[in-house]
């Protein structure tokens, strides 16, 4: 089935990593790939310590898209989607796939866009797929078994609080 963690509000990954972890825990190969992000992350250092849990990063990092040039964006998009292809390929060696942040790249056509549908009307039921992001189109929603928002009411962030490793990364 697909999974989707979306909104405004901490907690979408957060969600993923629990259901990872669970997953691996119940003897299940779990794949946990990251777009947007530069694998210096808690969780990332976390699952390699699991046996059964495997992690995956695209090979370029431009940080966030409205900070990217168009170069930038050009590069990473070409990346991602290269990097969507390579989960594509393996997916048969997993039974739970996380894809974080692969609804930010869907919207901002980093990725693409058939591409990722196909592949989950494809593998929906062969594996747990599960993705995070905010503003999800409709077409992921009505893909998704499980839509889950997370919704913002108050964080730190607002009032000028950082990131903390080990509770925001």
């Amino acid at each position: 089935m697909i999974h989707l963690y979306h909104g405004d509000g901490k907690g979408k990954t957060t969600a993923a990593c629990g259901l990872a972890l669970r997953a691996a825990g119940a003897g299940m190969r779990v794949l946990f790939a990251q777009f947007f992000k530069n694998g210096r992350s808690s969780e990332m250092n976390a699952f390699s310590l699991i046996p059964n849990v495997t992690t995956a990063l695209p090979e370029v990092y431009n940080g966030r898209f409205g900070n990217m040039t168009d170069g930038q964006k050009a590069e990473t998009g070409s990346c991602y989607d290269a990097f969507l292809s390579d989960i594509i390929k393996r997916c048969g060696d997993f039974d739970l796939i996380v894809l974080d942040e692969a609804v930010s790249a869907y919207r901002y056509g980093l990725i693409g866009n058939g591409k990722l549908t196909d592949f989950l009307r494809a593998e929906r039921e062969n594996r747990e797929i599960v993705l995070t992001g905010r503003d999800p189109s409709p077409e992921l929603r009505e893909l998704s078994d499980y839509v889950t928002e997370m919704k913002k009411e108050k964080h730190p962030f607002d009032h000028g609080v950082r990131a903390r490793k080990g509770i925001e990364f």
